[in-house]
């Protein structure tokens, strides 16, 4: 296996401007000082594999950190996180899917605990039907941005926290039944929107004419909804534009996480690989951008790992945690 380069964009500044906390030196660490303040700033990177690991929760992207070009999670990073997870650490996913279309992610590690789901808006335990935070969309507004979509002729759909609407069958539902493993519930989204808590609207758009019609839609909404383009290696044409509340970000729901596990900022590791996941890994101790990440990412992260198809994540897991 290839090693993990070591990124010197902005988390190799001497001076971070995102840090604020004191930090510890070397010395004080060695005589049992306090881990809570370690951060790759204080000590250097490189210096943290050598010593105890101070890190207690790793949360993971899915598509394009954890699932491959096949659409499948690796051998090697499955073992690892269940390393991870039998050390003690906390494993979260975030991810811009749905509950639903992550519970399959979620039993093939056995992983059982709170992730952040739809890139930010919803905190929450599937096992124990129970939300940390959560973050809808204006009921009025989303049957506006429905009715762009339907004048416009680009598939839209919405989410619950527990189901997913769509007003007719499409390619794009055909992708969400047999990629992303969930079947739809079909209803009309207007009445959707009047009598249901709405937590994300997705534009799904594989033509050239209909990711320009996705990016008018965008200016459309500008400030009054939140707009990610997302991807999947499994589709490299088709681009997956969640579409959430101005207030949402995955790092705003790492905050409400950590602070349910009363877990410091400083000792996550947060892995990833889209532009959605820049607010998580500006919020980690330790920020890790996958091979295969657009450059926006890697320019902030402190470690660039292996791409999805070289488990990029059970390397990090070797190297940082266990």
């Amino acid at each position: 296996m290839r090693g993990v380069p070591i990124t010197s964009g902005r988390r190799g500044n001497p001076t971070p401007q995102r840090r604020t906390e004191r930090t510890l030196s070397e010395s004080n660490v060695s005589q049992g000082g306090d881990w809570d303040l370690i951060t790759p700033y204080s000590i250097g990177v490189e210096r943290l594999i050598e010593m105890k690991n101070p890190y207690k929760l790793l949360v993971v992207d899915i598509d394009g950190t954890l699932l491959n070009s096949r659409g499948t999670i690796s051998e090697e990073d499955t073992r690892a996180i269940d390393e991870a997870r039998k050390s003690g650490i906390y494993v979260a996913l975030s991810t811009g899917r749905a509950a639903i279309a992550s519970r399959w992610v979620m039993d093939h590690l056995k992983l059982d605990g709170y992730h952040i789901f739809f890139d930010g808006a919803l905190v929450y335990n599937p096992e124990k039907d129970h939300e940390v935070y959560a973050e809808s969309i204006d009921g009025a507004l989303a049957c506006e941005a429905i009715d762009f979509a339907r004048e416009n002729k680009i598939n839209c759909d919405l989410y619950t926290s527990s189901h997913y609407y769509i007003e007719q069958d499409s390619w794009a539902v055909d992708i969400r039944r047999t990629f992303f493993r969930i079947n739809p519930t079909f209803r009309n989204l207007d009445d959707v929107c009047r009598q249901e808590r709405i937590i994300k609207g997705t534009v799904i758009v594989r033509a050239p004419e209909e990711k320009s019609i996705a990016h008018e839609f965008q200016e459309k909404f500008r400030g009054k909804l939140s707009f990610s383009w997302t991807m999947t290696p499994a589709y490299p044409d088709v681009d997956f534009i969640n579409v959430v509340s101005p207030k949402v970000s995955k790092g705003k729901a790492l905050e409400e996480l950590c602070a349910f596990y009363r877990v410091p900022l400083s000792q996550v590791v947060a892995i990833g690989d889209g532009a959605n996941d820049l607010s998580l890994l500006k919020m980690a101790g330790l920020a890790v951008a996958m091979g295969n990440s657009v450059d926006e990412l890697k320019s902030i992260a402190d470690v660039i790992t292996e791409d999805v198809d070289h488990n990029g994540v059970a390397e990090i897991i070797k190297r940082f945690l266990v």
